[in-house]
């Protein structure tokens, strides 16, 4: 597979390896790998980023390099790192602030099997006794005739390129809505291409869920209830969103929570039911609106629920229980309508300025 980044890894490894950059590339699996995880490199920043499982990488690679093992034997008897070392490292490194232990522990290895599975080596090795892991050198050597080529450095240098690359395109992404900030009293049409956009199936997953967040939050904000504590106290209240943790994170919380009404709100790009129902369960089976990534309309995405659940749940009552949870279907249909309502409403620079927030706090850059 080739794309716009794969010119820049056969720039990398022709700068390290000269006219063997072909033959290298063709023979080690790992490389082909990074050439599948940077392909949204040149997407901009609303394509995926896959920053989890090649900073899995990187770090390890990295150990075993400032240790010297390019250059000398004797890896096979290494200690191996420090789990707690390798998730602070990784949580130093551009857009890893976040990052939890699942690439390291097996996503990546798992990722890895999925797109090779003729390849007898995973790449993350660990011993959970100790808690070290490994690279595999395996991945890193490649013999052309008698000689031995290691590609950690080129690996390294790869990784870099890409992360400046995707840092490049976040900044242009922050000074375009800093931009169009400037034009919100203007109703410029291209703000509203420029937020709807952001909506598209193939946008990147903590993306889509700002967005979604700054959407509801303001077509929310108007929205008046009344409460009270007697018949003679009831007074009125706006309806207010609160983002309730970090984006496209499986921590077992609920994206979006609603004062006063107490609605709950996930954010969700799969169409398995049974993420669906997990979230049900872990609310004890509480109300819960869904905002799904998708463009199908409201009536097909519950009709697919349905009969994936009824495959799995044979019992009628078990099924009903369940749908009879979901609140509410938001798609991308929806979303878009929710956001020409709140920009009518004159919530247009609101909008803005929470996605350029959001974004800043989700993927840690500071001014």
């Amino acid at each position: 597979m080739e794309h716009e980044f794969t010119a820049q890894i056969k720039r990398i490894l022709a700068s390290q390896f000269g006219d063997l950059e072909a033959e290298i590339f063709q023979k080690s699996p790992l490389l082909q790998y990074l050439n599948i995880k940077t392909r949204s490199a040149t997407r901009g920043a609303k394509a995926r980023s896959s920053f989890a499982n090649l900073y899995a990488v990187y770090v390890l690679v990295e150990d075993y390099l400032q240790n010297g093992f390019d250059q000398k034997v004797g890896y096979v008897d290494y200690a191996g790192a420090r789990f707690t070392d390798l998730l602070q490292r990784q949580r130093e490194l551009p857009f890893g602030n976040r990052l939890q232990n699942h690439a390291l522990n097996s996503r990546m290895n798992e990722e890895f099997r999925r797109y090779f599975p003729e390849v007898e080596f995973i790449p993350i090795l660990r011993d959970l006794k100790t808690n070290r892991y490994w690279i595999n050198e395996n991945l890193l050597v490649i013999n052309i005739g008698r000689r031995r080529h290691n590609i950690a450095p080129a690996v390294i240098e790869i990784i870099d390129s890409y992360v400046a690359t995707k840092r490049s395109a976040f900044e242009q992404f922050l000074q375009t809505i800093e931009h169009l900030k400037n034009l919100a009293g203007e109703n410029d049409p291209t703000i509203e291409n420029f937020i709807l956009e952001l909506l598209a199936p193939n946008a990147d997953a903590r993306i889509f869920e700002i967005v979604s967040y700054a959407i509801l939050k303001y077509y929310f904000h108007n929205q008046i209830t009344y409460f009270g504590t007697t018949l003679g106290n009831i007074h009125p209240e706006n309806l207010k969103l609160y983002k309730t943790g970090r984006t496209n994170a499986n921590d077992g919380g609920i994206d979006f929570v609603m004062r006063p009404l107490g609605r709950f709100f996930q954010v969700t790009e799969t169409l398995d039911f049974r993420k669906y129902f997990l979230d049900i369960d872990k609310i004890e089976r509480y109300p819960i609106s869904f905002v799904i990534k998708s463009e199908a309309d409201v009536e097909e995405l519950t009709r697919r629920l349905w009969e994936g659940a009824t495959r799995l749940y044979s019992v009628k009552t078990i099924v009903e229980r369940y749908m009879d949870c979901i609140e509410e279907i938001i798609n991308i249909p929806i979303l878009k309508l929710y956001f020409r309502e709140a920009a009518a409403q004159g919530f247009l620079k609101n909008i803005l300025d929470e996605i350029v927030l959001q974004s800043r706090i989700e993927f840690n850059y500071e001014v």
